[in-house]
């Protein structure tokens, strides 16, 4: 099955010149969600991960249902300010500023092995954040996984984890 048949391009959304690669749909057919999840479910499964982290909020929809899946803990990466408790945060540079992620600061158990999701792979920043968060924290980062990635962006150059992708846009 080609996945890409199943997630729409929206041009000029959320701004005008950009196409957002949308995966609702492929979320709302059953036999492309499930393939897809088969899929990152091998490519995860080679890294042997105790728990994997899906990175807000689209990242949550990989992770958890592929961690119940695979008889895996889930750990969310968050945006600063969205988890309760005590938190350990992460600020990293954007082109124009900076962000901040965070993780719950019991959320990972020092040397677990962790696998991070995400939706889609563009410039790598948040995804080198939430590496970083996590090795911070105390997690040994195995890998990434996303539906998609966006090879034209060459968010690979900014992370140091294998990271396995499902479909690839080159514009």
């Amino acid at each position: 099955m080609d996945l890409k048949d199943h997630i729409r391009g929206i041009p000029d959304f959320p701004k005008p010149g950009i196409l957002f690669y949308d995966i609702s749909t492929l979320l709302a057919h059953p036999d492309a969600w499930q393939v897809a999840m088969g899929r990152l479910a091998k490519e995860v499964s080679r890294h042997q991960p105790d728990v994997l982290a899906g990175i807000e909020s689209r990242g949550f929809l990989l992770a958890a249902p592929l961690a119940l899946k695979l008889g895996l803990g889930f750990i969310m990466v968050r945006k600063k300010g969205k988890l309760p408790g005590e938190t350990i945060p992460f600020e990293y540079e954007l082109e124009y500023g900076t962000d901040t992620v965070e993780v719950q600061a019991d959320a990972v158990t020092p040397g677990q092995r962790i696998v991070i999701l995400d939706d889609l792979l563009a410039t790598g920043g948040t995804m080198a954040a939430a590496t970083n968060l996590l090795r911070q924290v105390g997690g040994e980062v195995a890998g990434a996984a996303c539906l998609i990635e966006l090879t034209f962006l060459k968010g690979r150059e900014k992370i140091d984890i294998p990271c396995s992708t499902l479909v690839s846009y080159n514009e």
